[in-house]
């Protein structure tokens, strides 16, 4: 049966494409569900985004391979930018991180001013 085996793959996707997506989907919920609470656990929300960065690079970088291998031998396509594609992912991870730390003191201390008192 088509399908039914443990590399089954639903629209040409695996099984790792609609993990990643959940992963990242309960994230962004859970930022935006701690964007709206006041105080220092709306901080929270670094360890979340980093925890779900941990594990999309754990499932990229670690793919796993099928339990029982095909009998068909199929015409293997080799990516010859493997190498420069992950620099470029590094690169912008970096450049992602760089302006969140940038924009983060920005947004943590805004001023507050002080309002004026009434004489009578």
């Amino acid at each position: 049966m088509a399908g039914t085996g443990a590399g089954a793959a639903l629209l040409g996707a695996g099984t790792g494409v609609f993990l990643t997506a959940a992963i990242w989907s309960v994230t962004l919920l859970l930022c935006l569900i701690l964007s709206r609470v006041a105080g220092p656990t709306k901080l929270g929300i670094i360890p979340i985004v980093f925890v779900a960065l941990t594990i999309t690079l754990i499932l990229v970088l670690f793919p796993r391979s099928p339990e029982v291998p095909s009998p068909i031998k199929e015409t293997e396509i080799v990516d010859s930018f493997f190498i420069g594609r992950y620099v470029l992912l590094s690169v912008v991870g970096v450049v992602f991180l760089a302006a969140l730390f940038m924009l983060l003191p920005l947004y943590l201390m805004e001023p507050v001013y002080a309002k004026p008192l009434r004489a009578h």
